[in-house]
C-alpha cells in the first residue's frame, strides 16, 4: 500500500462519482434574502418562513392547496382568435405566447376550475402572473365569462384570484374591451344572487383593478400586495410629491376602506370557507374531513 493507493485513487473516484446537484432545490426570498429549501417553501405555499413575504404561486398550485384533497375539475374556456392584430415588437406575438406556454406549462394567463372547499361547492378562477405578467387579453375575458356562466349554471359562489400587470398591449383595443365584458359577466352573478369574492394578490394593477378585481361582494388581499391602477412611480412623477409609506399596498387600502380583509395565504382557505358558507346560508363547516352530521329528529321538529 502506498500514497497512490491510499490517497490518489480514492480522490479520483470521488471526483468522477460526484453527483450533480439540481439547481432548483433552494430559493432566495426577495424580501429578506433567506435561502429556503424547495419542499419547505412549497409546504408554506410559497410564503417565506423567515419574514412572511408572499412570493408568487401558480394557479394550479393554489388550487391544489385550496380545494378539498387538491381535487378540482378544470372549466373549459373558448379560445379566441390568435394574433388578431398581427402584432410584433421585438418578436411576434405568437412567439411570445408559445414562449410563455412553454415556461408555465399553461395554455393562457387564467385557470378556471370547480370543486369543493370544506365541503362547500364553488367555482374559482386565478390569474398566472408568470404568463406574460398575467395580462388581460381576450382569453382572460373569455375565462371570466366562462367562470360566471358556470357559477350561475351550478348556483355556486365565484372566487377569483387576481394577479396582473393590466391589459395586454399585443391585443390593443380588443384587450381593453375585456373590461366591460367582464363587468357584464359579473353582473350576471349579482342578478342570480350569487356571491362574488375577490382575492387580490401581488401585483394587481391597471385595467384589471379598474374592472373585475374591484367589483367583489367581499374584497380580500394577501399581505403587502400592490393594488393600483397607475403605479406609485408614475403618480410621483405626475404630482411631483413623495407618496406616503406603504401607499397602494394592501394594508394601506384596508385602512382607507378599499378592502374588507388582509389575510395571509396560509389562513385564506379557512376564511373563504367561512365566508362562502355564510353568504350562501349554509351552516358553519364541521372540523375534520367528514361531512356535516344530519340533524336529529328532535332538532328537525324543534321550533
Amino acid at each position: 500500500m502506498n500514497w497512490i493507493t491510499n490517497y490518489v485513487r480514492p480522490r479520483i473516484n470521488s471526483i468522477f462519482s460526484r453527483r450533480e446537484m439540481p439547481e432548483n432545490l433552494w430559493s432566495k426570498c426577495d424580501e429578506c434574502g433567506t435561502m429556503l429549501f424547495h419542499r419547505e417553501l412549497s409546504d408554506a405555499l410559497n410564503v417565506c418562513t423567515n419574514c412572511g413575504h408572499h412570493m408568487a404561486i401558480t394557479p394550479r398550485a393554489r388550487f391544489e392547496a385550496l380545494f378539498d384533497g387538491g381535487i378540482f375539475a378544470e372549466v373549459s374556456v373558448p379560445r379566441p382568435i390568435d394574433d388578431p392584430l398581427k402584432f410584433r415588437d421585438q418578436k411576434k406575438y405568437p412567439d411570445r405566447l408559445r414562449s410563455a406556454q412553454k415556461t408555465t406549462s399553461e395554455t393562457e394567463a387564467m385557470l378556471v376550475a370547480e370543486g369543493e372547499i370544506g365541503r362547500t361547492p364553488i367555482v374559482a378562477a386565478a390569474q398566472d402572473f408568470s404568463f406574460m405578467g398575467g395580462s388581460m387579453g381576450m382569453y382572460v375575458g373569455n375565462a371570466i365569462i366562462a367562470a360566471c356562466e358556470r357559477a350561475v349554471a351550478l348556483k355556486r359562489p365565484l372566487v377569483l384570484f387576481s394577479a396582473a400587470g393590466g391589459a395586454r398591449m399585443q391585443e390593443g383595443i380588443l384587450s381593453l374591451m375585456q373590461m366591460p365584458r367582464s363587468t357584464v359577466a359579473i353582473q350576471m352573478l349579482k342578478e342570480a344572487g350569487l356571491p362574488y369574492i375577490v382575492v387580490l394578490t401581488h401585483p394587481t394593477t391597471g385595467g384589471v383593478t379598474a374592472s373585475y378585481a374591484m367589483l367583489g361582494d367581499i374584497q380580500i388581499a394577501e399581505p403587502n400586495a400592490l393594488i393600483c391602477f397607475a403605479g406609485p412611480r408614475v403618480i410621483e412623477q405626475t404630482i411631483r410629491e413623495k407618496l406616503p409609506e406603504g401607499f397602494q399596498r394592501a394594508e394601506y387600502l384596508l385602512d382607507h376602506g378599499m378592502l374588507d380583509r388582509v389575510t395571509p395565504r396560509g389562513k385564506l382557505r379557512e376564511e373563504l370557507i367561512t365566508i362562502t358558507r355564510m353568504l350562501t346560508g349554509m351552516p358553519p363547516a364541521v372540523a375534520g374531513d367528514l361531512p356535516a352530521p344530519e340533524a336529529t329528529a328532535t332538532e328537525k321538529t324543534a321550533p
